[in-house]
């Protein structure tokens, strides 16, 4: 009976540790999307002040 608890309380952690794990993907996915597309109109921006 307390082995059966033991590993559910294993799985829980494993789930949990998962979900933060996808949610810093996905944060960083959209971190470094957001730094590309900025670093994209400075460029644009230097182009259309040097010509």
């Amino acid at each position: 009976m307390e082995s059966a608890a033991t590993d559910n309380t294993i799985w829980y952690v494993l789930v949990v540790l998962g979900l933060i794990y996808l949610i810093v993907l996905y944060r960083n996915k959209r971190a470094t999307r957001r730094r590309k597309s900025r670093r994209f109109m400075e460029g644009k921006r230097m182009h259309d002040r040097d010509n």
